[in-house]
């Protein structure tokens, strides 16, 4: 019996409502500009309190406004209503390979968060239970999921990477189309119940699944209550890992780099301008100066305390500036924005750190979590990003 299963009441897109998901942003001015060049996207729905006309709000009072605007969007048509169904995905851009996913919905107590937790959804990173909060009340309030938690298969991974390119290739035109802020094409295909939809099911939940993104998205559908949880299953194949970089926009301490000597990490200043670095050293940007950093590893701590990202955290953000990780003055910045853009924002004065780390590897990231360990905050970012507002899925 397969834990992944199809949409029973599913809304799919006739065009123009794809977003960025609501948590790929450097600021919250920019989630605002593209509600207001692409009104029909669903970002507008997922973040209403960024809309052009809610700035300022709360979000807890923008609920009914988000609910408003999803009726209007499928009366106009945005949306057409589809039962039972799974969606075949793919993502396209010149010269990158094709990535394939398959929309559907998956079971939210296979959920595992440690080693001794049953399920074969793992669940990987600590997450801020503020956001959790915010994505149950949206859930609660629209009854409908509009973004996926994206799912790596990692036990039929190459069978199910083999089995969605061939039925895209055989599906004919695509239900809709999509281009992203990257350039990037994202197509779905409707499959209907029958011996397809039977196959990619079965194959889609045929190992372990790993949350690639979305961890607070599918502990929202735990805390809430859910059965089941929208989901994109992909393969190991389709995606890569990007940096995942950290800006500081007020220093508690001036003294940082001799702070960070003392702490027994190795400091350097670079000749050049940081940039992101080999794994095992971290690159920061202040004040017009780089500097190549080797944190302190300690000895007998696991290899996921060990990580990079661990180690910025644990040493950097809390021994030397004496930050807690969801401390606001903490900006996660994901690999859509690179070295040049994180050192312009200091250079501008929007910050006074930026903080540059090597990307976790595909194997390091498997590894850990089918160990069953916990990843730091904000320390995967997969390429590509399923899109958000494709695929709807109806809770009532």
């Amino acid at each position: 019996m397969t834990v992944v299963h199809p949409v029973s009441r599913a809304w799919i897109t006739t065009g123009g409502t794809g977003a960025q998901n609501y948590d790929e942003f450097a600021d919250d001015a920019e989630i605002t500009d593209i509600i207001a060049a692409n009104p029909h996207s669903a970002l507008a729905i997922e973040m209403p309190h960024r809309a052009p006309d809610s700035v300022g709000k709360a979000f807890g009072d923008c609920l009914a406004e988000a609910a408003a605007r999803l009726a209007l969007e499928k009366a106009a048509g945005s949306y057409s209503s589809a039962e039972d169904v799974v969606v075949l995905y793919r993502i396209t851009a010149p010269g990158e390979p094709a990535a394939y996913g398959l929309w559907s919905m998956v079971d939210t107590d296979q959920i595992s968060t440690s080693a001794d937790e049953p399920g074969l959804v793992i669940r990987n990173e600590d997450v801020f239970i503020a956001k959790v909060r915010e994505r149950v009340a949206l859930a609660e309030s629209l009854q409908t999921l509009l973004s996926p938690v994206l799912l790596l298969q990692t036990g039929k991974g190459d069978e199910l990477h083999a089995a969605l390119a061939a039925a895209t290739d055989a599906a004919g035109a695509p239900a809709a189309t999509d281009t992203d802020q990257s350039g990037r094409t994202h197509a779905i295909w409707v499959i209907s119940a029958g011996p397809l939809q039977d196959e990619l099911t079965a194959l889609a939940g045929g190992g372990e699944l790993v949350v690639a993104d979305g961890n607070h998205r599918s502990l929202a559908a735990q805390t809430g209550g859910l059965p089941r949880f929208l989901a994109v299953v992909t393969t190991p194949g389709s995606v890569a890992l990007q940096p995942y970089n950290r800006l500081i926009s007020e220093l508690p301490v001036a003294d940082f780099v001799e702070r960070l000597a003392a702490a027994g990490a190795r400091v350097e200043e670079l000749p050049r301008p940081a940039a992101i670095p080999a794994k095992g050293t971290v690159e920061l940007y202040a004040g017009g100066r780089s500097f190549s950093v080797v944190l302190p590893r300690a000895e007998g701590d696991s290899p996921v305390e060990n990580l990079d990202h661990a180690l910025v955290e644990r040493i950097l953000l809390g021994d030397v500036l004496g930050l807690d990780p969801g401390d606001k003055r903490v900006s996660y910045i994901g690999g859509d924005y690179p070295a040049q853009w994180l050192r312009g924002e200091v250079d501008a004065g929007r910050s006074e750190l930026a903080v540059l780390i090597a990307p976790v590897t595909v194997d390091d990231f498997v590894a850990v979590n089918l160990a069953r360990q916990k990843l730091p905050r904000k320390s995967t970012w997969f390429t590509p990003k399923a899109r958000g507002g494709l695929v709807l899925a109806q809770l009532s």
